[in-house]
């Protein structure tokens, strides 16, 4: 989502006229978060969809008349319909379509890092976007590496901390918004403040137990650990003779991840991003087929709209 706000600053920088379709709205369903946006140049071409399916020739039009007439308009979909072969998302959908001015750029650009939560106008609307979500990593290996880039494609700022220099370098990991050279009790009480989720990857006892202490004693939502069924009894053993109760180590998620049969490091990463997903979004993980109900319930919490 954030990507699309990128693409806008970039012809407004340049001096191109675009009109951007944005969702402030969405009710019984959310098939994309408050605040996705489309961008339409003025030759009819786009850039980014909002979820609205057929109806986003419809959006295409109407913004391309938007730049024509130069004047901003708000479209109401009712998807909840049965269209064609029964695809409908069940989904009332609120979008804005507006031009944006020059000075929209600098406010685009802090969209796009993702450090702090951001404000705008689009017509009536006020649009919020939080800021990304924090993911530490522990352990700056291969695996730290396909998860990072799986993490920032679902919008969270990954920090990657390790006290071997010659893993933990930006090079290695060029995807990760910082990569720290630090043994884990001397950064992670300070990161786990902000932080919504932490892994631990090092498979080194001297890495994984100070990182494991500091997760328990934040208020982190998920604490993740890399590691067999055995090696996940050895650490909690040697957490329980430090004063750790079960309860206290229930929290942690280890194996980490869901059972997919991942084998591969990319699929592993993918694995336990599921799971992070799952615990965050408060979401049983099961197969959406056996979950009854819409499969896009509430807006996402980290993206709001108010008028």
């Amino acid at each position: 989502m954030r990507e699309i706000y990128g693409e806008i600053a970039s012809r407004l920088r340049s001096g191109l006229p675009c009109a951007v379709a944005t969702l402030v709205a969405a009710r019984q369903a959310a098939p994309a978060s408050i605040g996705t946006s489309m961008l339409v140049d003025s030759d009819g071409s786009f850039t980014g969809n909002i979820g609205a399916g057929c109806h986003e020739a419809e959006l295409v039009e109407s913004a391309g008349a938007a730049l024509r007439d130069e004047s901003p308009r708000t479209i109401d979909f009712d998807v909840t319909d049965e269209l064609l072969d029964g695809s409908s998302c069940g989904a009332v959908l609120t979008v804005a379509i507006w031009l944006p001015d020059p000075s929209f750029a600098v406010v685009a650009d802090r969209i796009v890092a993702g450090e702090e939560p951001v404000e705008f106008s689009c017509g009536s609307q006020v649009i919020r976007i939080e800021r990304k979500r924090g993911l530490v990593l522990v352990g700056a290996t291969d695996l730290a590496a396909h998860l990072t880039r799986a993490a920032n494609a679902s919008d969270f700022s990954v920090t990657i901390v390790d006290p071997r220099a010659a893993f933990a370098t930006p090079k290695r990991h060029s995807d990760a918004w910082r990569v720290l050279v630090a043994w884990p009790d001397e950064v992670l009480p300070s990161l786990l403040r902000d932080a919504a989720a932490i892994v631990v990857v090092a498979h080194d006892a001297k890495i994984d137990l100070p990182a494991l202490q500091c997760a328990l004693q934040s208020d982190v939502a998920y604490i993740g650990l890399l590691g067999s069924r055995r090696s996940q009894s050895v650490r909690d053993k040697s957490l329980q003779k430090l004063g750790y109760s079960a309860n206290t180590l229930a929290r942690i998620n280890g194996p980490a991840g869901l059972d997919v049969g991942a084998i591969s490091n990319a699929q592993v990463a993918c694995s336990i991003l599921a799971e992070i997903l799952s615990v965050l979004n408060d979401r049983s993980a099961a197969p959406l087929r056996s979950v009854p109900g819409p499969i896009h319930t509430a807006p996402e919490r980290r993206l709001t709209a108010t008028q």
